[in-house]
């Protein structure tokens, strides 16, 4: 069985990978031929393991596989953990991530987005794990997350997996120990960063985005928040 752990890139799917490594000793594969993540930081530090076999024979196992993803949802009826973080925040962190010489032409290629395969646009990203809204994706907020991680996973992970425990004594890294660990890949690890780092000229693009505005509203972002 697969449980996806499915985000827009820089929404805290990292950190809870982390999380479920740390608290339920829960390793993580990802959809994609190599982990980038796990090659930069340590595959022990996010508990990375390699694909046993294909997905649709990790599907069909009765072990419990937790795999990353930052593509669409496109047509997948497993169980998904939908991480979500308010999509200008998310944006405006990924341009910083990629090192480019211009951040706002990453963040206006990132918004302009339109691929009906892959990661795709914020909006598009989003509306496909949650749309139609069914019991076995369950929504995770990046707020929540980096609040209270420790009771925000246990939560979720009652509904998509009620027989995991959590490990006792298990130690979840504050965010100023992961800084430590890398200060570029682990740069804020706030809300509401957009608010200094994003252009009105940009601010005023994400939003002109149809996509962008079903699914901030849909989650209760608003303009001015």
């Amino acid at each position: 069985m697969i449980i996806w752990v499915a985000s827009f890139p820089r929404s805290g799917n990292t950190f809870l990978r982390i999380i479920l490594w740390r608290l339920y000793g829960v390793r993580t594969s990802t959809v994609y031929d190599v982990d980038g993540v796990a090659a930069r930081l340590g595959p022990d530090m996010i508990g990375y393991e390699e694909r046993p076999s294909s997905i649709e024979e990790m599907r069909a196992s009765e072990k419990l596989h937790f795999v990353k993803t930052h593509r669409q949802r496109a047509g997948e009826e497993d169980r998904a953990i939908c991480l979500v973080r308010d999509g200008r925040d998310a944006i405006t962190s990924w341009a910083h991530l990629t090192g480019g010489p211009d951040v706002g032409a990453e963040i206006r290629t990132m918004i302009n987005r339109r691929d009906e395969a892959g990661t795709g646009s914020w909006g598009q990203n989003v509306l496909s794990w949650l749309h139609p809204p069914v019991p076995h994706r369950v929504m995770l907020r990046y707020e929540e997350l980096i609040r209270e991680p420790r009771r925000s996973v246990k939560k979720v992970l009652a509904t998509l997996a009620p027989t995991l425990r959590p490990l006792p004594d298990a130690h979840i890294p504050t965010f100023a120990e992961l800084h430590q660990v890398d200060d570029g890949f682990f740069r804020r690890g706030q809300t509401g960063t957009h608010a200094d780092e994003l252009s009105e000229e940009l601010h005023q693009l994400f939003w002109a985005r149809p996509d962008n505005v079903t699914a901030m509203k849909m989650l209760g972002y608003s303009r001015d928040g």
